[in-house]
């Protein structure tokens, strides 16, 4: 078995490990007495799903899906503030997956170089969210917004041409394979941020092509969000149903992104994103420094 198969068959197992682990957690919910609680099982709405639909289809353009579904989650009062980094995590988790073995599959890559960084973004992530899964209400809205923030700065730079110019080279070894790794900080997947952005900033300051950058940001999500997210499942930071959503709808999205990924204009999309983001963003910080201190300072139950 060649090493991208071997990857890809790893990748496999390990989404099997996450829904198993995913259904055994909410199994355990079942017998939960009392009110309805985030975790409470459920039918997603119509909603959730077509938020689902819509962020994936243009993650897998490039767009990212983490800001717009938060962005998406504040309009409509989706979530709350403090349960949305587990909600993002846990329901971007299986379109994710669709998209790596997409673009891991068409766009070449070195095998040494993908592995080392998608090793390096799981163990990030791992940590990152066992970290905010515990984190208050104002913890998780100062961290996603000042997240938020980075993420539209990284927007317009990649729509006013500011990143460095990458070359045709496919991987990196030595120092710059260190470089890479140390760079690759997944644990911002955990806030929110998403990856996009970063790993296109990084492939490029290396001198890789920019192509590069998409089965590295699949691969590496696609492996550190089963592990991050199990962490956030575990401690009941999510919605179940809004997860769901997510999920069911995020599939389908992703698919048919993937047949029409040259018909957009995707920097008039990114223009929009910005805006959007920065007001999340700006609305979130908002929250954070006027809240009462009783509702700010909310912490999730520990499972």
């Amino acid at each position: 078995m060649d090493p991208i198969s071997a990857l890809l068959v790893a990748l496999a197992a390990l989404t099997v490990v996450y829904v198993i682990g995913w259904v055994m957690a909410v199994m355990g919910t079942t017998g939960d007495k009392g009110p309805p609680t985030p975790v409470t099982p459920g039918a997603p709405t119509p909603l959730s799903i077509g938020v689902g639909a819509v962020t994936n289809f243009f993650d897998t353009l490039g767009i990212g899906s983490f800001a717009t579904t938060t962005a998406l989650f504040r309009f409509f009062k989706m979530v709350p503030d403090r349960i949305i980094p587990g909600t993002l995590n846990a329901g971007h988790t299986l379109p994710t997956v669709v998209q790596a073995f997409f673009y891991i599959s068409v766009i070449p890559v070195d095998v040494v170089t993908l592995i080392s960084m998608i090793a390096a973004a799981v163990a990030g992530a791992w940590l990152g969210a066992g970290v905010v899964a515990g984190w208050s209400k104002r913890n998780v809205q100062f961290g996603m917004g000042f997240a938020l923030l980075a993420a539209a700065i990284f927007f317009t730079m990649r729509n006013l041409g500011l990143f460095p110019a990458g070359s045709t080279a496919i991987g990196v070894s030595g120092v710059l394979l260190v470089v890479a790794v140390a760079g690759l900080l997944g644990a911002l997947m955990s806030l929110g941020i998403g990856l996009y952005a970063p790993c296109m900033i990084l492939v490029s300051l290396l001198g890789m092509s920019e192509t590069t950058a998409f089965p590295i940001m699949m691969g590496s999500c696609a492996f550190l969000m089963p592990v991050g997210s199990l962490k956030f499942i575990g401690k009941r930071a999510y919605s179940l149903k809004v997860a769901l959503g997510l999920a069911i709808g995020g599939i389908p999205g992703v698919i048919i992104a993937a047949k029409i990924v040259k018909s957009l204009n995707l920097t008039t999309v990114r223009w929009l994103v910005i805006v959007v983001v920065v007001y999340t963003a700006i609305t979130m910080l908002y929250s954070a420094f006027t809240e009462p201190p009783s509702v700010a300072e909310d912490v999730p139950p520990q499972s």
